[in-house]
């Protein structure tokens, strides 16, 4: 179990400091916005920090306390670990580079205090990590140093595994100011030199505020049991493997001096357990963002296409045909339902091309019927939007197609374009709704893809089982 990190009895911020153009402020300004615990800094230059004592070293804490944050230099980590035995510390993060990932000496550094810390009974956390945040009990240990966190941070059922630590912090800056996902943990993991993925796979799996595992790796320790977990549960694995090519392989060793395997063989055993497997960060973002809010779904139907553009619908179409996601065959009511919007000198046809309708009846109107008469028709099981943000409408049909989508199991990709700021009030109704939205046609029906291949593969589980 590793509650003793993200529900600790205490932390001791070791190398905090009162200078706030170094990364021991914020993690104690970080810490001090959310966590309700007691917190000690230690740092022999300074008797306060941020209006708390700050300790000369950890032997004088006057209590014990179950985790350390760890922030300075990587040479000082052995005594360091001896230090907070006598404190009954559980786990240190080592948020401090230097280590394994620069050469042969700090390999050692790294080697022994692992070894040193199995001795004692205390888990190591890191190193050259940023450390994690909880978006449900706001306990951010983490050097950030923006604290735009404090805003933006809303608790959701998403959580990360990210073994680097530079792009974690960048990657959660860029969610939270885009919007539409919110967070239940964001966990850098380094090195990995004891804690790593599949022991916090594991975690997140049984985690309750947990829906959604994202993942960048640049190696996976145990990738056996990894791949059992992935495939046991019900919650969607998306992965982001770097180091596939034989240049980023080696950039991978300089980065987190991990060893990064066959780029097929990853991917054949992905596909096998059902993990989503990605190829960017922002897929990996508009991925679990979209699972995020796809909690139910029965495959067996195939898909339709509503539009505002029939050069769109073309395209949408060719992109789901490449994918292996077939347009439904609309049956003869549905088609008929489309036809009562429509001009009488046009026939709805699928794609449905809503433009002549919407210039007859207007957006909101055709559009709550259109998607009303899709989603109950039983070829469909999913549904891809086409719409755009209208400076002569409002966004207010998007609540009613979300309601619809809750009410069928069935799930919607939006895809929008538009003008800013009209486009981003657009998209904030649409993912207030539970519609996720993405930038282009093709992400959505990549994601679409995957929540198929997800809830089937899950199906198929549940028949085995």
């Amino acid at each position: 179990m590793l509650d003793f990190f993200f529900q600790p009895n205490g932390v001791a911020v070791i190398g905090a400091t009162n200078d706030n153009r170094k990364g021991g402020f914020h993690i104690v300004r970080n810490a001090l916005e959310g966590y309700k615990g007691k917190l000690y800094p230690v740092n022999p230059k300074y008797s306060e920090i941020l209006e708390l004592p700050c300790y000369p070293d950890v032997e004088s804490i006057p209590e014990n306390f179950d985790m350390a944050v760890y922030f300075i230099p990587a040479k000082f980590l052995p005594d360091t670990i001896r230090a907070c035995a006598g404190k009954g510390v559980k786990g240190i993060i080592i948020e401090s580079a230097g280590f394994s990932e620069v050469g042969p000496e700090g390999k050692k550094i790294q080697e022994d205090s692992v070894a040193l810390a199995r001795e004692h009974g205390i888990r190591l956390w890191g190193p050259n990590c940023m450390g994690y945040l909880d978006g449900h009990s706001r306990n951010v240990f983490s050097f950030m140093f923006s604290n735009i966190w404090t805003t933006l941070l809303k608790p959701g059922n998403v959580s990360l595994i990210v073994q680097s630590g530079m792009l974690s912090a960048g990657f959660l800056m860029m969610m939270m100011e885009r919007g539409g996902m919110d967070i239940s943990k964001v966990c850098s993991i380094g090195n990995k030199c004891d804690v790593h993925e599949t022991e916090l796979l594991e975690y997140l799996i049984d985690d309750p505020n947990t829906g959604v595992i994202g993942c960048y790796l640049e190696s996976i320790i145990d990738g056996r049991k990894f791949l059992e977990l992935a495939r046991s549960t019900d919650k969607p694995i998306i992965v982001l493997k770097a180091g596939r090519s034989n240049s980023g392989a080696k950039a991978v060793m300089s980065h987190t001096a991990s060893l990064s395997g066959s780029a097929d063989v990853y991917s054949g055993a992905f596909r096998q357990a059902g993990i989503v497997q990605v190829y960017d960060m922002h897929e990996l973002m508009d991925m679990a963002r979209g699972f995020s809010k796809t909690a139910a779904y029965r495959p067996g139907g195939k898909t339709a296409v509503m539009t505002f553009s029939g050069g769109a619908g073309i395209v949408t179409a060719d992109l789901l045909e490449e994918r292996g996601l077939i347009l439904a065959d609309l049956s003869a009511d549905t088609m008929a339902a489309l036809k009562e919007l429509f001009p009488p000198w046009m026939e709805p046809a699928h794609p449905v091309d809503l433009w002549p309708a919407v210039e007859q009846n207007g957006v909101s109107a055709v559009y709550i019927a259109a998607a009303a008469a899709i989603m109950r028709d039983p070829a469909v099981d999913s549904l891809l939007l086409e719409t755009f943000a209208w400076e002569y409408g409002k966004p207010d049909y998007l609540a009613e197609i979300g309601r619809l989508k809750k009410q069928y199991n069935k799930p919607v990709a939006v895809w929008q374009i538009g003008r800013s700021p009209l486009n981003a009030m657009y998209r904030t109704a649409s993912e207030e709704a539970g519609l996720p939205v993405f930038d282009e046609i093709s992400r959505c029906v990549a994601f679409l893809d995957a929540v198929k291949r997800h809830f089937t593969k899950k199906k198929a589980l549940r028949k085995c089982s």
